[in-house]
């Protein structure tokens, strides 16, 4: 979702440097190159030092309503959809639950920050929806792309991940599906050394087109 299908850059910056204040210490410029794809309660405990359960539980929450709130603090363009999703979302659109759904969001975030956030960009919400609660491990585990795979009735194998981030690159690389790398939160160095299927800039070079029995990908390599 994040990087993926919408930016949310401008909040998750915001929300870094909240908890700074509560935090001290934090260097938010190095969080930033290595928590995205990550699930905010691993983020929070490994760089805030958090290991009571029902505290991160409720620091996870603060934090993922901060990027929300603070998206649009002091100018900023709030999360908004990245190249090429727009177009991409009208042609999948029809085809999210009937007879079965043809693709899935599998995120790290909570159920009520994905929410909030695919509302605020405008992005609709797959029948097919996978988040942080949903699965005991997070990315690059496998499990959020088994599960997926399992709610859209696909086999793994005939599944394509689209991914900005390593752990998410690494997850569907697990799960035994083909993945496509995006460059728009990690640098193209970063997402090379995964080793995806494919890799483009975003998904402004890639065309979707509902089929018989599934979706055909168009991947247009510069």
């Amino acid at each position: 979702m994040d990087g993926t299908l919408v930016d949310s850059t401008a909040g998750v910056v915001g929300a870094w440097e909240t908890f700074a204040e509560t935090y001290p210490g934090l260097n938010v410029t190095e969080i930033l190159s290595t928590s995205h794809g990550v699930r905010t309660v691993e983020n929070l405990k490994k760089h805030c030092g958090i290991t009571d359960p029902d505290e991160l539980e409720r620091e996870a929450s603060r934090f993922e309503k901060e990027i929300v709130n603070s998206s649009k603090k002091n100018g900023r363009r709030g999360i908004v959809q990245l190249p090429g999703v727009r177009e991409i979302m009208a042609e999948l659109l029809p085809g999210r639950s009937l007879p079965k759904p043809c693709w899935a969001i599998c995120t790290s975030a909570t159920r009520d920050y994905a929410a909030a956030a695919l509302e605020m960009a405008g992005v609709p919400v797959p029948e097919a929806f996978v988040v942080a609660e949903d699965v005991q491990q997070g990315k690059p585990a496998p499990d959020p792309y088994l599960l997926g795979a399992k709610k859209a009735g696909a086999d793994p194998k005939k599944c394509l991940v689209v991914e900005d981030a390593p752990a998410g690159i690494r997850s569907g690389q697990a799960a035994g599906c083909k993945t496509l790398a995006l460059v728009t939160s990690h640098t193209r160095e970063q997402m090379e050394a995964t080793k995806p299927d494919y890799l483009v800039t975003n998904l402004a070079s890639v065309t979707m087109k509902r089929i018989e029995g599934g979706v055909e990908v168009t991947i247009h390599m510069p």
